[in-house]
């Protein structure tokens, strides 16, 4: 800052350019971003367990969105910190990754970096609890893998499928219902998988959503539902044993690419022309009879004319059906996408057993359902609720289990939930502590009293004193040697939750454990190893 005076002799002052800020460095930095991080991991500390929070998000566009789950409400908040981002980051790898625990491991990453930044403070160096920390999570993955319990099924017995998504609808808005979306999420995994490969393909599993009705009306349709209608009022409503071809070319005359100018003089001369046009459609529709099908299945719109020719013909169709849509219809039907008319014929026509158009209370809102299709595995999930936010919601919860479902299948190894594995790893990385010399030690009993957040934040959540439920479960563990007491927040005890988790059938995959410690240790181990941000342009 300075004083100067100009050629009046007035004083004026002249200070530094506002918007330059001083850069932090060093362990400033480390704290700041710590800061930084955890701030993101507190939004959705409150949202964990059964018994959690739901977040409302305001899109800038005035769209609402009202969800727990982790990584829906990191992506869509609006976060402009460079640090904060790997938080946002890492959720969505879970999700990517395993499909459930986003809020966890965001959650379990926080506790790490709060753990960190007491160690800073006593004077111990970032790298070296990077490395402490590290060190701490193979001993949390190794014990995981030594709690774990094998869970047999087959085609016959879904029920521990059936259990382990129950699991993970309990802290969705669909847990009054969790039973029959679980049964739901497992019958249509299992209906696209492949048991004796292990493989999933997600593809085949479709879900629309329709507002109106309860959560109850929710079904799965061995087939596709597309939300169109039959383009004539009386065409029939129900068509079986159904041949249809599946068009990418639009339903009328070819129209120039250049611009062009018409000029029509006399009555006659406009005959001829409407007499071409006709001879076009009737031409088209003669092509899609000569093929055999009877539906036509098509990507654009076609005029009154031509729809008008498609009744005379007795044919039925679908106009304006999306791409993603075509491309689910074909697989399904085993039918080809036919880009011209020309091009049409018997072996490129889908098949299904039924086609039937249904609609939805007292509205006109009608979808087409397909059923008995060629290649039976496709299926749709068709979810109803209140409003379009509950269906919504109920759709990432669906999806969430889905994919619970397909872990399970992959490796089908689990743990128990309720804060019991986390609580069996705090103990076990505890007892490794003791046998580690130097000050590895201090960021390895850290990393134990981080695992602790994890069944305090589900006592917190459920409205329980959080110390003295994780206590009367760690005694519990102690005493008996027994992995599995955790925190049974469903049940009605009046002394403490303490329960053996595998008595209540609270199951968690064992492979999303292991990911959300391996991911949330390998981003606090980043965050730690930054000691400056550098943003061009904006600093001194």
């Amino acid at each position: 800052m300075s004083l100067i005076y100009d050629e009046y002799g007035r004083p004026f002052v002249i200070l530094k350019e506002q918007q330059a800020k001083s850069r932090v460095k060093g362990l400033d930095a480390v704290k700041a971003n710590i800061i930084a991080a955890r701030s993101i991991s507190n939004i959705v500390r409150t949202s964990l367990g059964p018994k959690g929070m739901d977040k409302i998000l305001v899109s800038p566009d005035g769209d609402v969105t009202i969800t727990n789950d982790g990584a829906t409400i990191m992506d869509r908040m609006e976060v402009n910190h460079q640090v904060a981002k790997l938080l946002v980051e890492l959720s969505a790898s879970q999700d990517d990754e395993i499909g459930d625990g986003t809020t966890g491991v965001v959650v379990l990453a926080g506790a790490l970096l709060e753990q960190a930044e007491k160690l800073i403070d006593r004077g111990i160096h970032p790298i070296r609890i990077a490395e402490g920390f590290e060190k701490a999570a193979d001993v949390a993955r190794k014990t995981i893998e030594d709690i774990a319990d094998t869970v047999p099924f087959d085609k016959q017995n879904l029920e521990p499928l059936i259990t382990t998504a129950m699991t993970t609808l309990s802290s969705k808005i669909v847990n009054v219902d969790k039973r029959k979306m679980a049964e739901i999420a497992v019958n249509a995994v299992v209906g696209v998988a492949d048991l004796d490969r292990k493989d999933v393909n997600f593809d085949m599993i479709r879900m629309e959503g329709k507002p109106g009705g309860s959560l109850e009306d929710t079904e799965l349709v061995n087939g596709i539902i597309i939300d169109k209608d039959f383009s004539h009022p009386q065409m029939a409503k129900t068509m079986k044993d159904v041949k249809m071809c599946i068009l990418t070319c639009p339903f009328e005359p070819p129209k120039p690419k250049t611009k062009h100018k018409l000029d029509i003089s006399s009555k006659e001369a406009y005959e001829k022309l409407y007499q071409q046009e006709q001879d076009y459609f009737k031409d088209m529709v003669k092509q899609v009879k000569d093929s055999g099908a009877n539906l036509v299945i098509c990507q654009w719109g076609f005029d009154d004319e031509a729809n008008h020719l498609l009744l005379q013909n007795g044919l039925a169709a679908v106009r304006w059906v999306g791409g993603v849509e075509i491309e689910h219809i074909a697989i399904a039907t085993g039918g080809r996408i036919v880009p011209r008319f020309s091009e049409l014929s018997e072996d490129k026509l889908g098949k299904a057993g039924i086609v039937r158009e249904v609609s939805f209370g007292n509205t006109k809102e009608r979808m087409l359902v397909i059923e008995d299709c060629a290649n039976s595995n496709a299926v749709t999930v068709l979810v109803r609720g209140g409003n379009k936010m509950i269906v919504e919601e109920a759709k990432r919860s669906l999806h969430d289990a889905m994919c619970v479902v397909r872990n399970l299948i992959k490796d089908n190894r689990v743990v128990y939930g309720g804060g019991a594995s986390e609580i069996a790893c705090s103990l076990a990385v505890t007892k490794y502590a003791e046998t580690v010399a130097g000050v590895d030690q201090f960021a390895i009993r850290a990393f134990a009293d981080a695992l602790d957040d994890i069944p305090l934040a589900l006592a917190e959540n459920s409205g329980l004193d959080p110390i003295t439920e994780l206590a009367a479960a760690k005694s519990r563990q102690i005493k008996e040697n027994n992995p599995l007491i955790g925190l049974g927040l469903s049940e009605d005890n009046t002394s403490h939750c303490a329960t053996n988790m595998k008595d209540i059938g609270v199951f968690e995959t064992m492979v999303g454990k292991q990911e959300q410690i391996s991911l949330a240790t390998q981003v606090v181990k980043m965050i730690l190893k930054i000691d400056d941000v550098i943003t061009m342009g904006k600093y001194q």
